[in-house]
């Protein structure tokens, strides 16, 4: 029975697969229906949406080929895109299929897609609807075999070489005695203790080591970071609590071209080409070859060997020091008895001395009557000259400026204190101006002479006596205090109880005091 409408539009837009398988058989299978049949069948076919026949599609392969390795060339690589994916094709002799690796699994492959490389890819297959297209999302990659590894070996050997970064005219020598050597090594192997116990019998030198990884995914990147940080450190500071080394030196124990292949990577051999410090590679045995051992200055067969070539032995210069020594003392001697030897001669040969010097003798004398009187006529020339350059400096002196420029100072200090004077007395008499005419304003000296200030309780003034009906209470400010009153009216009748005021006989509209906590006045008003 063909599925309704509504199971219909369910299945396609959950993308649920149908109850109905996707292919029936094949036409060889299939007898040719009638014209009716045919109408018939495509009547009950199930309805899909092309997006809904895509997801299917999608699950059913990854269903059926979830996790592969798959063989074959690399083909069409052109390196990581801007967004850090790659995409390429894997190729054999009959087929090809697209690949992607994604930027997060590409930074942690050991070994990196090239054209042309024959890789064991190891992934998901799935599809890319947008195309209509199966692809393999590759989660590990290999070369296939140790032959491939070799063969690309050879082929980024030759293209390096092609670029001049294996010239030996670019090669330098390495410094007679290094002062700083820098060691770019695992810090816990046993290559370093090697090269630290060798150097010790040898010629005990300061070693600064940079510890990196010399096997695995992130070995190459760390060892190329490394040489590029020793090559950062400032020149001309050996003082410096990390001095920039005299010469660096990347070392590695012995293993398998897959162990070593840290040291084939091109970042590893383009920093070691751009290391402005003369770089040795003691890397692996002495069969063991690595393309840093081209690009490197010298190449030590072992991490030992490189120890050796890299700083003499203190004891031979020490021998050859005392030797040099005493072959340059008999040289001196002999060289003095000749000399003494020839002088002799020499002398035998002399004329007197005194036959000899009179000539010579007779000029002297007279030059240095010329001399006398020549120096005395240029030192009165140079006396008058410095006279009057005397004369004209002491007009332009330091001093004469100093002192002129002193007298105006003076001068301005003068009128600005002046200046300063009288503000503050112009000043000072206004204000003692303002603080008598505040005293003669103020209130304070109206109730000096007798008068007082009315206020309410609230501490309203009352101006009038309207503003004070009968039973308010006031409080009264004299000069010498404050006192408190209770209004009353003109009639000299008893003002109103406040509420809540004690029970007891009427207050008298008088002058006096009545009793009680609090003083009161009692104001006919």
């Amino acid at each position: 029975m063909a599925p309704s409408r509504k199971s219909r539009s369910r299945a396609a837009g959950d993308g649920a697969l149908p109850d109905t398988p996707l292919f029936a058989g094949t036409g060889a299978e299939t007898a040719p229906a009638a014209e009716g049949d045919a109408a018939s069948a495509a009547s009950n076919a199930h309805e899909w949406t092309v997006s809904a026949l895509s997801g299917a599609l999608k699950r059913t392969l990854e269903d059926q080929f979830g996790h592969v390795r798959l063989r074959g060339e690399v083909s069409g690589y052109r390196g990581p895109h801007s967004s850090g994916h790659c995409y390429f094709a894997l190729k054999d002799d009959g087929a090809r299929i697209d690949a992607v690796i994604w930027r997060t699994v590409f930074a942690r492959l050991r070994v990196r897609p090239e054209e042309g490389m024959e890789v064991i890819a190891t992934g998901r297959i799935t599809t890319f609807p947008g195309q209509s297209k199966y692809q393999i999302v590759v989660e590990h990659l290999e070369p296939a075999g140790a032959g491939a590894l070799m063969a690309l070996l050879e082929e980024r050997r030759r293209r390096l070489a092609a670029e001049g970064l294996f010239d030996e005219a670019r090669k330098r020598p390495l410094p007679f005695l290094p002062r700083v050597i820098g060691v770019i090594t695992s810090p816990t192997g046993a290559v370093i203790r090697d090269i630290l116990h060798r150097l010790a019998d040898r010629f005990p030198r300061r070693v600064i080591v940079w510890p990196v990884r010399v096997q695995g995914e992130t070995s190459a990147a760390e060892v190329a970071a490394a040489i590029a940080g020793f090559n950062a450190l400032p020149e001309g500071a050996p003082d410096a609590p990390l001095p920039r080394p005299d010469v660096l030196v990347v070392a590695r124990g012995g293993g398998s071209l897959e162990d070593l292949w840290s040291f084939n990577d091109e970042a590893v051999v383009r920093a070691a080409a751009a290391s402005a410090i003369p770089l040795v590679s003691a890397v692996g045995h002495e069969t063991d070859w690595t393309l840093i051992d081209h690009a490197a200055d010298l190449r030590a067969p072992t991490p030992t060997a490189a120890a050796e070539k890299i700083v003499p032995v203190r004891l031979e210069l020490l021998a050859q020091l005392a030797d040099l020594s005493r072959r340059q003392t008999g040289a001196m001697a002999r060289l003095s008895r000749q000399r003494a030897e020839t002088l002799r001669a020499l002398a035998r040969a002399l004329p007197r001395g005194h036959a000899a010097l009179e000539g010579p003798r007779q000029r002297l004398d007279l030059a240095a009557a010329r001399l006398q009187a020549a120096q005395r006529r240029r030192t009165e020339t140079a006396a008058r000259r410095l006279a009057q350059l005397g004369g004209a400096l002491a007009r332009h002196s330091p001093w004469a400026e100093l002192r002129a420029r002193r007298a105006r100072f003076d001068a301005c200090a003068g009128r600005v204190a002046a200046a300063w004077s009288l503000a503050a007395r112009q000043r000072r008499n206004r204000l003692e101006m303002l603080d008598q005419m505040l005293r003669t304003l103020s209130y304070h000296g109206v109730l000096a002479r007798g008068f007082a200030l009315v206020r309410t309780a609230a501490g309203a003034p009352v101006r009038s006596a309207d503003g004070a009906p009968p039973g308010t209470r006031l409080e009264l400010q004299f000069a010498d205090g404050a006192v408190r009153a209770l209004a009353t009216r003109d009639d000299g009748a008893a003002p109103e109880e406040p509420r809540g005021a004690p029970a007891g006989g009427r207050r008298r509209a008088s002058k006096r005091r009545t009793g009680g906590d609090d003083d009161m006045l009692t104001l006919d008003l």
